[in-house]
């Protein structure tokens, strides 16, 4: 497969940013991301720890529409709670009703998509827990008919029986759905490398993004979580590590940091920090001298 050719750094910079806390309101996110540089941010739409949440304030709205100097793009991230094709059936419309109001708060807030991760099928079997997710984002989107949010299915490590490890698994249930045209798909390398996508070379690299071409189609790649991996090549475990202190060295994020075809797509850290960003201001640093 012929290398895609590369960007030049005399040109606008990169989408790259960080998760960032909504602590304090949304427009904190906007104002931290800004203190490290970020051209891209992603952020929760409200804690990640609770099912449900207040609404937004109009103060909110206002504070997060009027920031100065904001990213380029800002996106969300649902919470972890959330598993469409939970068993338990209380988890299992809990997070229904948990996704729909993440998306109208997205809404709210104008935001392009909200990256998610699909689901566990709890011992129920792939071939089930595909199905029921597919069955959860009608009924989500039917619920909304007028959302302009989409949904970023993520590929996951596979630790445990969560589910989209592999692209034909997203595949699967971008098909099933009804609303394909609300449907994206967020790569993070850390979990393709646990997954057991080899990408610690270029050449695995490409290799790895000829297959997702195949199976999904580069158009539907919305965003980049760049974090390194704390474990092995194909051992399914989601721990993420700085950038190049991990399992996967500096390869993968220089394939994509130069590569032209993702210099318009959002690249964002979901590495260990603490309050004061100093992992990420290190991070980005690395990542940018990548170029």
């Amino acid at each position: 497969m012929a290398r895609p050719q590369k960007s030049s750094t005399a040109e606008r910079p990169p989408l790259l940013g960080a998760h960032m806390s909504i602590a304090g309101g949304p427009a904190k996110a906007l104002e931290r991301g800004r203190s490290v540089g970020c051209t891209a941010i992603q952020m929760f739409v409200k804690n990640n720890m609770q099912w449900f949440a207040k609404d937004l304030t109009a103060a909110d709205l206002k504070a997060f529409a009027a920031f100065s100097d904001p990213p380029e793009i800002v996106f969300g991230h649902t919470s972890y709670l959330i598993n469409l094709c939970a068993t338990d059936s209380i988890t299992f419309e809990r997070s229904r009703l948990a996704l729909r109001a993440e998306l109208e708060r997205a809404d709210q807030l104008k935001l392009p998509f909200l990256v998610l991760h699909p689901g566990a099928h709890v011992g129920q079997g792939m071939e089930a827990g595909l199905k029921r997710i597919s069955e959860s984002l009608n009924f989500v989107f039917s619920a909304l008919p007028k959302g302009r949010c989409k949904i970023a299915l993520e590929v996951t490590a596979g630790q445990g029986s969560a589910i989209g490890s592999k692209f034909a698994e997203l595949a699967a249930v971008i098909a099933s759905c009804r609303y394909p045209k609300r449907l994206l798909v967020c790569l993070d390398t850390a979990h393709l490398f646990a997954a057991g996508y080899d990408i610690s070379t270029a050449k695995g690299f490409w290799n790895m993004f000829a297959e997702f071409e195949k199976q999904i189609g580069s158009a539907r790649l919305a965003a980049w979580h760049l974090n390194d991996s704390k474990a092995g090549l194909g051992s399914r475990v989601d721990r993420h590590e700085h950038i190049g202190k991990g399992k996967l060295g500096l390869a993968p994020f220089r394939e994509i940091m130069r590569a032209e075809q993702f210099k318009r797509i959002p690249k964002v850290l979901e590495t260990p920090k603490g309050e004061d960003l100093a992992e990420d201001r290190e991070n980005l640093a690395v990542l940018r001298g990548l170029l």
